[in-house]
Formats: structure tokens, sequence, C-alpha cells
């Protein structure tokens, strides 16, 4: 897809290309638009348009506003910068990583305001979703404080990272406040790699042993898909699953 804007981050220092999808003022009637931001947006985005347009012909969500974050550059490239921006704790996998804090006050921030100026966004739905790393980033966000967005689409989320530090968060965040007013989509393909399913039942686990208050979790595993072709059915029930037509009762603070 064509690059709809790029917007620098004082927060990383660096600049970020925007993909945008957004329905016409016709077909939304100028009403709020729930927005969700997609990770890895320069290789990923297609699929999760493609995965909107499918859910929006069956009738089965409303007009959404899509931002794939991207780099202006693919995964391989120097310029791409998901190892660092999409990790809360370095590893030794990537020099450069555990940028995750600034880059979610980019997202929060700078991003999320210069959204506001260009569309009508809806002040009480914002979501969060990426595949693999980008997922990763996603259940970082659903767990740090202050809680900013409402909805969470984590597609094969990379749980492995750093001897599966998201998980000891996801405890010492219950720990200090087991309130948690949002949405959180969970998915895997069922030929994904043993580490892969079996870290996210591991999640599953937990989440169901120490269940936050308020907390609305949907998990899926996909037959007869992997870690590569299970993103269109990810994304796809995802978007269903968090902006179907039942309402969410929660409300996010703004940072």
């Amino acid at each position: 897809m064509k690059p709809a804007f790029t917007l620098h981050s004082p927060d990383t220092a660096t600049d970020y290309v925007l993909y945008i999808e957004a329905p016409s003022p016709a077909e939304n009637n100028n009403a709020p638009l729930p927005a969700l931001l997609f990770m890895d947006g320069d290789d990923q985005f297609s699929a999760a348009v493609e995965a909107y347009h499918r859910a929006r012909k069956a009738g089965k969500i409303p007009p959404l506003l899509l931002v794939g974050v991207g780099y202006g550059a693919s995964y391989s490239k120097p310029a791409n910068k998901r190892g660092r921006d999409y990790t809360a704790s370095p590893h030794t996998d990537e020099p450069t990583s555990g940028g995750a804090e600034p880059f979610m006050d980019f997202l929060t921030g700078t991003l999320w305001t210069e959204l506001a100026r260009r569309y009508p966004l809806h002040p009480d739905r914002r979501g969060i979703g990426g595949h693999s790393l980008g997922s990763l980033l996603a259940l970082y966000a659903l767990w740090r404080e202050p809680l900013f967005f409402t909805d969470y689409l984590a597609s094969a989320p990379s749980l492995w990272w750093d001897s599966r530090e998201i998980l000891s968060f996801a405890a010492r965040r219950h720990a200090q406040n087991p309130v948690l007013p949002a949405r959180l989509f969970l998915s895997v393909g069922e030929d994904d790699s043993a580490s892969m399913t079996g870290d996210l039942s591991l999640l599953e686990g937990q989440l169901k042993k120490h269940p936050f208050d308020r907390l609305v979790v949907t998990s899926r595993c996909f037959a007869h898909r992997d870690h590569f072709n299970v993103m269109p059915d990810a994304f796809e029930a995802g978007l269903i699953a968090l902006f179907g037509n039942a309402p969410v009762n929660a409300t996010a603070s703004q940072s």
C-alpha cells in the first residue's frame, strides 16, 4: 500500500511511515471512528486491510480506522526498527532491543494526537494489534500503566522473548492492580512451532489462574495454519471479536 504520511517521533528520534485505511464520510456518516494501530505496517498491513474488508462485507464489524505503523522498510532492512521498538527488555538476540517504552510514548502521544487532528476518533475505542513480535508489543501495552488502549489483538505473540519476561510483567501488573477494563484477542496457528503454541498455553493458563477483573479474553487456535499463513484468519477473527456487534464496556485513561 502507498503510505499516507510520515511522522517524526521525538521519543525515538525516528521517522515513521503511516499507512491508513479509513471509511469514506458517506460510509461512516462522519461518526467517531474506533481506531486500531497495526504494527509491522510495511509488511503486514495489507493482510489486515483485506481481513477488515472481508469482515465489513459480511456485516460483522462497523467502519473502523486502521493505521499501519511502519518504517518504510521491510523486516530485514536496517531502517526497520521493530527489534528495538517492539521489545520492552533488552536481549542479546537484538543489540538495540528494549525500546518499547519510548515507542509507546510515541504511539499514545505524538501519533494519536496527529490521528485525532486528521480523523474523528472515538474517544473510548482505541486498539493496538500485531503479529509475532508486534503482538508482543500489544501485550506490553495491555499491562503497561497507564492503560491507554481498550482493544488488543495479539496474533502468535513472541512470548519467548527474554525468557518469557512478558509473563512476569503481567504477573507484576496483576499484583499491583488486578482491574483491567479492556478486551484481548489471542490466537495462534495449530501448526506453529511447539514453543509458540506452548507459550500461548502458558499465558492462557496464567490468565485463568490469576484473572484480571473486567478483562474480556478471547483465544483461538486455527487449524491447518502456521506462523506465516495464520495472519488473514487471525486478523479477521480478531477484528470481529474486538469490534463486533457486542459493545465494549471498557474505558482506558488518557496518558
